[in-house]
C-alpha cells in the first residue's frame, strides 16, 4: 500500500474467537438479526476507528458536495452497509448461500469472456461487495484467479478457500517479494481470467493521476499494463446492495487501444477504468468503501 498511516490496513475486524462466533450465529439465525444489531455496534465503531470515519465523512463532503449533517448521516450509513455485507460473508460461511439473489444483466460480457481462448482481467474496485459473487456464482469453463490482500484475518482466508474452492477460484495473496506477479502472469499465458482490485497500489509505484469525483488520484496501472502486454480482454466488475437480500453485478468492457504507445494506452485504458468507476460511484456513493484520504 502508499502509506500505511494513511490507508486502512484492509483485514475483516474482529478476533478469530468473535469471527467463529459470528459464524455460528448466523448459522442459527436470520442475517437481518444481525442487521438489527449492527446498527448499534456502528456509533462505537465509528468512535474507535476516527481516521476512517473522517475519510468517509470528507468523501461526502468534498466530493459530493452534502451539508455537515447530510454527511455525518451517510456516513453512519456507509459503515452500516459495510458491515451487512461482512455479515453477509459470513453467512454465506455458515451454510446460507441460498439467502441472497443476484442479478447480472451484463452477464453476457461474462460469458463471452469465457468462450474466449485468451487470458482476460477482471477490474473491481472497493465498492459494493463484489467477493460475495465469488461464493455464490459458479462456472467450470475458466479458472478465475483473484488477487486479494496477503493479511487478512486467519479465520477469513480459512473461510473462503473452503468457499470458493469448488466454485474454480484460486486465491493469490499480494506478496513481498512479488511472487503473485509471477503467478497472474502465467494465469493470463494460460488462457485464465485474474480478477484484480483497480483502486489500491498495494505499494506499487505505478499509477496515474486521473480526474475522479472533482477532484485528482492516483489509480494503479498494473491490471491494464497486464491487458495490453497479453492483449487481455479487460470487463469492469462491480456488485452492488440493490436491497436486503439482493445484489445486482454491473459490467462494462473496456476496449484494448491500438495505434499508440504502450504507456499511451496503459493510461487510456486505466482513465476509462476510473470513468466507469466514477458512474458507478456516483449511482452508489455509500457503498465507496476506501477508508483513507484517497484523493491527492
Amino acid at each position: 500500500m502508499m502509506k500505511k498511516e494513511k490507508e486502512w490496513d484492509g483485514v475483516t475486524g474482529g478476533h478469530t474467537l468473535g469471527q467463529k462466533a459470528l459464524k455460528m450465529t448466523l448459522s442459527l439465525f436470520d442475517v437481518r438479526v444481525g442487521y438489527v444489531l449492527l446498527a448499534f455496534v456502528i456509533p462505537f465503531r465509528m468512535c474507535f476507528a476516527r481516521k476512517g470515519y473522517l475519510a468517509i465523512y470528507r468523501y461526502f463532503r468534498d466530493r459530493h458536495g452534502c451539508s455537515p449533517l447530510k454527511s455525518g448521516l451517510k456516513t453512519f450509513r456507509n459503515h452500516y452497509l459495510f458491515g451487512q455485507m461482512l455479515i453477509d460473508r459470513f453467512a454465506v460461511y455458515a451454510g446460507r448461500r441460498n439467502t441472497f439473489r443476484i442479478e447480472n444483466p451484463d452477464n453476457a460480457l461474462f460469458l463471452q469472456m469465457l468462450d474466449d481462448p485468451r487470458g482476460c482481467i477482471l477490474a473491481g474496485a472497493h465498492i459494493g461487495n463484489p467477493e460475495l459473487c465469488g461464493y455464490l456464482l459458479r462456472q467450470q469453463k475458466k479458472r478465475i484467479n483473484g488477487l486479494i490482500f496477503g493479511g487478512e484475518a486467519k479465520e477469513v482466508q480459512k473461510n473462503r478457500t473452503m468457499v470458493l474452492e469448488n466454485n474454480n477460484v484460486r486465491l493469490i495473496p499480494v506478496a513481498e517479494d512479488l511472487s503473485h506477479v509471477f503467478l497472474i502472469s502465467d494465469a493470463l499465458a494460460n488462457g485464465e481470467i485474474v480478477s484484480m482490485p483497480c483502486d489500491r497500489r498495494f505499494g506499487s509505484a505505478k499509477s496515474v493521476a486521473c480526474d475522479f469525483l472533482n477532484g485528482k488520484a492516483c489509480f494503479p496501472i498494473g491490471a491494464f499494463a497486464l491487458a495490453v502486454q497479453f492483449r487481455a480482454p479487460v470487463l469492469a466488475f462491480f456488485a452492488l446492495k440493490i436491497s436486503t437480500l439482493r445484489y445486482r453485478i454491473h459490467m462494462v468492457s473496456i476496449p484494448l487501444p491500438d495505434g499508440r504507445g504502450k504507456r499511451e494506452q496503459i493510461d487510456g485504458m486505466t482513465r476509462c477504468f476510473v470513468r466507469e468507476l466514477e458512474r458507478i460511484v456516483k449511482r452508489y456513493p455509500e457503498q465507496w468503501f476506501n477508508f483513507y484520504p484517497f484523493w491527492n
